[in-house]
């Protein structure tokens, strides 16, 4: 199946048409269930976004949000207790629904990801370099022997694990925390991918190790054109490396925005909370960190209307936020966002106290 965006005679190796101007990946309407035995789970509900040719996407979100299980269904990799419907759509080929040997040429080939805990990823009784050739080998049966050595010798170098010769012989609880990180990398890029799915890929690691995971990263977008997916839970991490910031809560998308007016102009409660927990380095001692009331909801009993509104400092209840569900809709500038007050509620930085300190804070227009 070809794409509708482009002229089907320039494809790729797959037969898949290629336009630099369309998403590389569009998920619409997507939705996943899981039956428990307490009921079925709502995991992601409804989601919506498309990736764009070298842009990097970051989703944030709590523990819980469906961010993970998302990536999971667009690789087809949920168990078979998921019910999976919407579109998933890679160059205009439909994903959802595909039997799983028409889905193994795609993954770790034009979709890779790097998955949260490197450690239970590889394979402890097998050398590292055979675990990055093995993900070679799948999908290029003409690279072997000493070619195939080299070019594992080259991944690792590109990561930035020293020695790379060496360090192809070694097993994997002979790297540090961030050097298997690199690792995964090196795997996840092996076939220069057209996405890359990065699932907590700094989680554990150190603040030192985390940014030279993320100029890896960077670095590898830069030299492979690759699009790029960054999930997690940490606004501070998207900051310096994400085009655009989708903010997930209980498996419905809260707000899309690039990332400057996600940072300096949020619009969702939910995002200016998560932005006023973070520390700042201009802020007083003195200062206490803002934080966000309660738990994240059930998904078995999510509340009605708004997911957040029990634990918004805006919501009108009884009203809008705990009747009505709020729809995505757009704000200027190619902003989304899905409250019902958000031109409401005014987000900006207090002015400058005397003592040169300045801190954010959300103020309700009157």
């Amino acid at each position: 199946m070809t794409s509708p965006y482009a002229d089907p005679a320039e494809t790729d190796d797959l037969g898949l048409a290629v336009d630099p101007d369309a998403p590389v990946l569009e998920v619409e309407d997507l939705r996943v269930e899981f039956a428990t035995d307490d009921g079925p789970v709502t995991a992601v509900d409804g989601l919506s976004f498309r990736l764009h040719p070298n842009e990097t996407l970051g989703i944030v979100g709590e523990s819980g949000s469906g961010k993970s299980v998302t990536s999971m269904a667009i690789l087809g990799l949920l168990p078979s207790t998921a019910r999976v419907s919407g579109s998933i759509r890679y160059r205009g080929q439909e994903l959802v629904g595909l039997k799983e040997r028409q889905l193994r040429p795609l993954r770790g080939n034009k979709i890779a990801m790097v998955f949260q805990d490197a450690l239970a990823s590889l394979n402890p009784v097998h050398r590292v370099g055979a675990q990055i050739a093995e993900a070679i080998s799948v999908h290029r049966s003409d690279l072997t022997g000493a070619d195939l050595d080299a070019r594992v010798v080259e991944l690792l170098d590109v990561v930035g694990i020293p020695d790379p010769a060496a360090r192809a012989r070694q097993y994997p609880h002979e790297y540090s925390g961030g050097m298997r990180q690199r690792a995964m990398i090196a795997m996840a890029i092996a076939n220069e991918p057209d996405v890359l799915i990065a699932d907590e890929p700094t989680t554990a690691l150190d603040v030192t190790i985390q940014a030279q995971v993320l100029e890896v990263m960077e670095r590898i977008r830069d030299r492979t054109e690759s699009s790029v997916m960054i999930i997690t839970h940490d606004l501070g991490v998207v900051a310096g490396v994400a085009d655009r910031v989708m903010v997930m809560y209980a498996g419905r998308t809260c707000e899309v925005a690039d990332v400057e007016s996600t940072f300096y102009e949020p619009a969702h409660p939910y995002t200016q909370g998560l932005l006023g927990s973070l520390p700042r380095l201009d802020s007083r001692s003195s200062d206490r960190l803002a934080r966000i009331v309660g738990n994240p909801p059930s998904l078995l009993a999510l509340p009605p209307g708004c997911a957040f509104h029990p634990r918004c400092p805006h919501a009108e209840v009884p009203g809008r936020c705990s009747d009505e569900r709020p729809e995505l809709r757009d704000l200027p500038g190619g902003h989304r966002v899905a409250c019902h007050r958000s031109e409401e509620i005014e987000w900006r930085p207090q002015e400058a106290e005397a003592e040169g300190a300045a801190v954010h804070d959300v103020e309700e227009v009157e």
